[in-house]
């Protein structure tokens, strides 16, 4: 680099005189043997051998300008700059030479202002000049004749700058087949519950290829009943993502079993150290039930659950907490809250609240604040609480949101959500009074005759399943939601019942064969305290 070199010897071109470096001559005639360069302690150095600085530039393969006064004339250009960018003074013109445009188009004209006012040499990194070629611009401070200059100088780095744009080219195709990974491995549509309103949104985090663990799901359990998942592998990579989805697949597979909460979480830590014993991971399982008016919830090692009641409080719900999944040897528990009709919550994984330097408990009042002042639909909600929590493009974790509403119908919605209960006592006369009351709530419902029969038929058989297999207490439960009807009827005992075929000569043994054949769907459950529920569906018609 030449730094404060006095070209004591090199005239600057006079007003008129054309500025070129593309020949010997005129490298000559520009100046005479290179003076000497100046060393910190001023001693000068000697001088090459019989060269001139203009024959010397001359021969560089970079690019070289020299520039003084405070408007920049032109003192000199070597043949590699002419050859990218012209000649200064192609027509003849001086007023053209007195200035290079090029200066500013590559943004360096700014760096030679901070040159001479600092007297210290600034570089400038790739810029693309005309042709495609890429050249890092260095200024240097130069003494041209007694007058402040700046050297330029351009080294071609275009294949550096190439390299370098094919490897974030590479980078950039890895990420979007790792985010579409991730993605594909996500519900590619949540299941919309009659009784619930939920959305969901992800956002992968860092912008290297690394996904994440992170994961939600929405699973519909029938009568009504929807599991509600959000979960979090530790770690990042195609391993955590692909561990994610199995844990995913796991999930849905064991919420068919209709389990409590806290037995899923047994389940899943089994095959969390089945599936890879280095890997674990976070997970809150929970159940809403519309029948009950309440939530069911257990959380393995994950960040709480946020409700918002009906009068816009925001409660944070400490589950009981065991380990992460894949740790083996922990008894989980469920936990129950009551979800009023107008009640909203939240599900999220760390990367929304978690940020470097603070408690996570900062990050979770400020998601509590957020969620408290978040209205709309849960769609909305969702795209509220990532924005306020700070959640961009470059966030360096993944955060997955579920957002949740019970919602209250009111007006004309009401009459589509309905329900009727009658308590089953005595013995077989309670069969009769059970068919009779089904019929009659389902006429005040103005179903269709066909449903209105087969729903009687369907009452009818699952009380005589329940009086002849049950015990006490029983009871038979109506519902209607705007999309179907439920049958359901509670007992004492928490004997499964199983579908099969009877032979011709039993009396017995038909019932739940008939309302699986007239049902949409059937299933059967353990409820709390040792009893069980058989219930069936109808889709409404229209």
């Amino acid at each position: 680099m030449l730094r404060a070199v006095n070209f004591t010897r090199w005239s600057p071109r006079l007003p008129g005189t054309p500025r070129r470096g593309s020949s010997a001559a005129a490298a000559r005639a520009a100046g005479g043997p290179v003076p000497a360069a100046r060393t910190g302690s001023g001693e000068p150095q000697p001088p090459a051998a019989g060269l001139s600085v203009a024959e010397t530039l001359g021969r560089l393969p970079a690019l070289i300008a020299v520039v003084h006064g405070p408007e920049h004339h032109v003192g000199y250009l070597n043949p590699a700059w002419e050859e990218v960018f012209g000649p200064a003074d192609p027509d003849g013109d001086p007023a053209a030479a007195d200035a290079l445009p090029e200066l500013t188009e590559i943004g360096v004209l700014p760096l030679m202002e901070q040159v001479l006012r600092s007297g210290k040499p600034r570089t400038a990194k790739a810029r693309r000049v005309p042709g495609g070629r890429s050249f890092t611009f260095t200024c240097s401070p130069l003494d041209v004749g007694g007058t402040p200059g700046v050297l330029v100088f351009g080294a071609d780095v275009t294949d550096e700058v190439s390299a370098v744009e094919r490897i974030r080219h590479g980078e950039r195709l890895q990420r979007e087949a790792a985010v579409a990974l991730q993605r594909s491995l996500l519900p590619q549509g949540l299941e919309q519950p009659d009784d619930l309103r939920v959305a969901a949104t992800y956002q992968p985090g860092g912008t290297d290829a690394a996904v994440g663990g992170d994961w939600y799901d929405v699973i519909t359990l029938g009568a009504g009943r929807t599991a509600l998942v959000i979960g979090d592998v530790m770690g990042r990579g195609v391993r955590a993502a692909a561990v994610m989805g199995q844990l995913r697949t796991a999930v849905r597979a064991y919420a068919r079993l209709d389990l409590p909460p806290h037995e899923i979480l047994h389940l899943l830590d089994d095959i969390a150290a089945e599936i890879d014993p280095n890997q674990i991971a976070t997970c809150l399982y929970a159940v809403h039930d519309p029948n009950e008016g309440h939530l069911v919830h257990a959380c393995a090692g994950h960040v709480p659950l946020l409700l918002r009641t009906p009068d816009g409080a925001v409660h944070r719900v400490e589950s009981p907490t065991g380990p992460p999944l894949g740790t083996g040897g922990w008894m989980y528990t469920s936990g129950t809250i009551d979800m009023p009709p107008g009640t909203r919550g939240v599900l999220y994984t760390d990367g929304l609240i978690e940020r470097r330097g603070e408690d996570i408990d900062v990050g979770v009042a400020a998601l509590e604040r957020a969620f408290a002042g978040a209205s709309g639909a849960p769609a909305v909600v969702c795209d509220r609480l990532i924005r306020t929590l700070g959640v961009t493009a470059e966030h360096d974790d993944d955060v997955a949101v579920l957002v949740f509403e019970h919602p209250a119908h009111e007006g004309p919605e009401a009459e589509l959500f309905r329900g009727a209960a009658l308590d089953l006592l005595g013995g077989v006369e309670a069969a009769p009074r059970a068919r009779a009351f089904a019929s009659g709530v389902l006429t005040s419902w103005r179903f269709p005759t066909e449903l209105h029969d087969t729903g009687v038929l369907a009452a009818s058989e699952l009380v005589a399943n329940s009086l002849q297999h049950g015990t006490p207490p029983m009871r038979l439960r109506l519902r209607r939601t705007d999309r179907r009807l439920i049958i359901e009827v509670t007992d004492g005992d928490d004997r499964l019942p199983r579908r099969r075929q009877a032979a011709p000569g039993d009396e017995n043994g038909r019932g739940i064969s008939i309302v699986a054949t007239i049902a949409e769907t059937w299933g059967a459950r353990r409820t709390p305290g040792g009893g069980k529920s058989v219930w069936c569906e109808f889709t409404l018609p229209g």
